[in-house]
């Protein structure tokens, strides 16, 4: 008989298949950057997907200089708040939040998010900070920021959502004075990354409650004949004899979805102010007309629509080179069939 051989179905890379602890992703690690001082993130609300036709100017190209049609998503990102700035110190058990210091005048809508201090000494927090820059103590400084979703219309909600967002670019001391120029005031994500460069993408995916081995992890249907009863979705061996228990490797049914996931090198294609540029006749589906600035990201995007998305300088970026793309045209036809 032919030896029968194909690859394993669903990539064990993801196990264990939970859900995601929050809607608001996290990042572990941030692009080494040595220029001037600024943030290295920010954060948007997915709005849908659309095309645009541009210049393809990828050098080497079989269409290189010719007009391609390139599907794109839309992520509403209103301008962003500084709420604290925390600094970070290291030991051999890794980073630990050391103190932050919170702006003077937060936005009354962040109440909802979290019992905001009330008697709080941002001198003596300060202080602090700049004692640990000297001493050497100070490993790390972020910006804790949150998002607006009061002001726009298509995100059914106005609790903002919090998030931590690195301050890099050169030394501690220039890194603290900027993040202070911040503290309490609105950035945009204009400030953050230039159109034409490459980002890393993350959300939490759409969820898709309990189901079963072959949906969730590609495993084969059964055949007729050894499937009898009504069981041609069920898996044909929970494994050997020995070692006598289930591997973690056995295709299972459990968990589907609503876990987060980074996409590398999403290029951002249009930077706008005005979101009448971009909808289409009748608004998008299941979101609405969009008002606010956005951002056109090429490709599709983890996560359905109105879910949040964190946007960070691409960390695996290589030798890609920074070209302003050119758009002529953005397709305005109702998605709505």
């Amino acid at each position: 008989m032919p030896k029968i051989n194909r690859p394993r179905r669903g990539s064990l890379a993801y196990s264990p298949r939970k859900r995601a602890k929050s809607p608001v992703p996290r990042y572990q690690s941030w692009p080494e950057y040595e220029g001037t001082p600024m943030l290295q993130g920010f954060a948007g609300y997915k709005v849908g997907m659309t095309h645009v036709i541009m210049v393809d100017d990828h050098k080497n190209s079989p269409t290189e200089g010719k007009d391609v049609m390139v599907p794109v998503t839309v992520i509403e990102v209103p301008a962003m708040k500084v709420a604290a700035i925390r600094a970070y110190t290291k030991d051999t058990y890794g980073k630990h939040p050391m103190t932050e210091v919170w702006g003077e005048s937060l936005d009354p809508a962040l109440k909802r998010r979290l019992t905001l201090p009330e008697a709080y000494k941002s001198e003596a927090a300060m202080k602090a900070i700049s004692e640990g820059i000297t001493a050497g103590t100070v490993e790390d400084l972020c910006a804790v920021m949150h998002t607006q979703p009061g002001g726009i219309t298509g995100v059914p909600k106005k609790v903002p959502d919090l998030m931590e967002i690195r301050v890099a670019g050169g030394p501690l001391e220039k890194r603290f004075e900027y993040a202070k120029g911040l503290l309490g005031k609105e950035v945009t994500l204009g400030a953050t990354i230039q159109v034409g460069a490459y980002a890393d993408v993350t959300a939490i995916t759409t969820g898709k409650g309990t189901q079963g081995p072959v949906k969730r992890w590609g495993a084969m249907l059964r055949k007729r004949k050894h499937s009898r009863g009504g069981k041609e979705r069920h898996i044909g061996t929970l494994g050997p004899w020995n070692p006598h228990h289930i591997r973690w490797q056995v295709p299972q049914m459990g968990q589907m979805g609503y876990q987060q996931r980074t996409e590398f090198n999403k290029r951002i294609l249009r930077i706008g102010e005005d979101g009448k540029d971009v909808t289409p006749a009748g608004g998008f589906l299941n979101y609405g007309v969009l008002r606010s600035p956005y951002v056109l990201i090429k490709g599709s995007v983890p996560g359905p629509v109105k879910r949040l998305v964190r946007i960070r300088p691409a960390v695996r970026q290589g030798e890609h080179t920074v070209r302003s793309p050119v758009i002529e045209y953005v397709s305005l036809q109702s998605k709505q069939g």
